[in-house]
C-alpha cells in the first residue's frame, strides 16, 4: 500500500499529476455566505492593525489628501489636536479592512455605507479592536444569487475601549443557493428631464464665510451651490490592489486578476474607500477644512478598475455657523466621484468643520 504521507509518493511537478489531483481537491474557503448571517449577531473581528504614521501617510500621498494638520505637529496643534492623528479616511479604511474576512470575502456589491461618525481623533500608535453587529439580512429581488446583509461597525482603541469611528454597512452578499424571486417589478419611469436650477454658483474662496455667501446668493437666484475639482487621479496597481491590501482587506476582487477575468467588471476593482478618499481629497483641496464631523448616504454607483481617471464634483447644502469652536463653522457637502466617461461611481454628504476668515 502506498505511503501517501511520503514527500516521493507523488511527483507534483509532473503537470498530469498535478492537474488531476486540483480536479479532485476541495477548497478551503474563506469568508462566509448570505445563510451564514441573522439578524443580531455580533463578530468580533481579529485583533486589526497598529495604526501608524507610515500608513496614515502613504493613504494620504496615494489619495491626494495634503492637509498640513495629518502631516506635522504644529499644524495638528493649530487646529486644536492634542497630538498630530492619524487621517480619518485611513482610519475608516482600517477599521473596514478588518471586516472583510469575515462579512465580505466571498464578493458581491458594496452597496452603500451610512451614519458614518468620528467619535474622537485617533493618533499613531492606536491598537485597534473591530466588531460588527447584523442588523438587517433581506433577499435580492433582482439578483437571486445574493442577499442583501446590513451591519453596524464599531472602531475601537483596543486598550481603552474608547470608539473611534462607528458606521453601517450594507453589501450583496453570495447566497450558497439562489433564491426564488420573480425578478422584481420596476416601476414607470419619469419621461421628462431633470429639474435643474437656472444657475450654478462657486463659492469665491475656501472659507467658511465663503460657502456661507455663496448659499446666500444661491438662496435670492433660483441658484445651486455646485462645482468641478481640476484635479484628477488615474488609478494605478498601488491604489487598487497596494492600499486593500495594507489595511487587511483581503477582498480577492481587489488584488486577484484571474478570479475577476469573468466577472461584471473584467478585471480587480478599486476598493471603495479608496474611490471615496480621493473624491474627498478632490473637495478638501479647494476647501480649508478644520476637522472632519460626519458622513451620510455614501453609495457606490459603478465599478473602478484598473486605468480608470477620477474627477470630484461637490455640491454645498447647509453651512452652520454655530457648530463647533470660534474659528470654523459646520459645512454640509454632497461629494460626487466621476471617471473619464463622466459615469458616477461615489456619492455621499459630509459634514466638515471649515475654517473661518478670522
Amino acid at each position: 500500500m502506498t505511503e501517501w504521507s511520503d514527500p516521493d509518493a507523488m511527483d507534483l511537478s509532473d503537470g498530469e499529476t498535478f492537474d488531476a489531483l486540483l480536479d479532485r481537491a476541495d477548497t478551503r474557503e474563506k469568508g462566509h455566505f448570505f445563510e451564514f448571517f441573522s439578524e443580531g449577531d455580533e463578530l468580533a473581528h481579529d485583533p486589526g492593525l497598529r495604526l501608524s504614521h507610515h500608513g496614515s501617510e502613504q493613504w494620504m500621498g496615494q489619495t491626494l489628501n495634503h492637509d498640513p494638520a495629518y502631516w506635522r505637529a504644529d499644524t495638528a496643534a493649530e487646529r486644536g489636536f492634542e497630538k498630530r492623528p492619524v487621517h480619518p479616511d485611513y482610519l475608516l479604511a482600517c477599521v473596514m479592512g478588518v471586516t472583510v474576512e469575515d462579512l465580505s470575502e466571498k464578493g458581491g456589491y458594496f452597496l452603500g455605507r451610512d451614519d458614518v461618525e468620528f467619535h474622537r481623533p485617533a493618533t499613531a500608535g492606536t491598537p485597534l479592536s473591530v466588531t460588527s453587529t447584523v442588523v438587517d439580512t433581506r433577499t435580492s429581488s433582482s439578483r437571486p444569487k445574493y442577499g442583501i446583509v446590513t451591519w453596524e461597525t464599531a472602531g475601537r482603541n483596543r486598550e481603552t475601549g474608547e470608539t473611534l469611528v462607528s458606521y453601517r454597512r450594507t453589501n450583496m452578499i453570495p447566497r450558497r443557493e439562489p433564491a426564488a424571486t420573480d425578478g422584481g417589478a420596476v416601476g414607470e419611469q419619469d419621461e421628462g428631464g431633470p429639474t435643474l436650477p437656472d444657475t450654478l454658483l462657486t463659492p469665491d474662496g475656501e472659507r467658511f464665510e465663503d460657502f456661507q455667501a455663496a448659499l446666500d446668493r444661491a438662496d435670492a437666484e433660483n441658484a445651486a451651490v455646485a462645482y468641478r475639482h481640476e484635479r484628477g487621479r488615474t488609478m494605478d496597481d498601488q491604489l487598487v490592489a497596494g492600499l486593500p491590501l495594507a489595511t487587511l482587506n483581503t477582498a480577492r476582487q481587489h488584488h486577484n486578476r484571474d478570479e475577476m477575468a469573468d466577472s461584471p467588471s473584467g478585471d480587480i476593482v478599486a476598493y471603495g474607500d479608496v474611490t471615496r478618499s480621493i473624491a474627498l481629497a478632490h473637495a478638501r483641496s479647494d476647501e480649508a477644512t478644520y476637522r472632519e464631523q460626519r458622513f451620510a448616504d455614501e453609495r457606490f454607483h459603478d465599478f473602478v478598475t484598473l486605468g480608470d481617471t477620477l474627477y470630484g464634483f461637490t455640491r454645498v447644502l447647509d453651512c452652520d455657523p454655530e457648530a463647533g469652536p470660534e474659528r470654523a463653522g459646520a459645512v454640509t457637502f454632497e461629494h460626487v466621484a466621476f471617471n473619464q466617461d463622466q459615469t458616477p461611481v461615489y456619492s455621499g454628504r459630509r459634514t466638515a468643520l471649515i475654517q473661518r476668515d478670522t
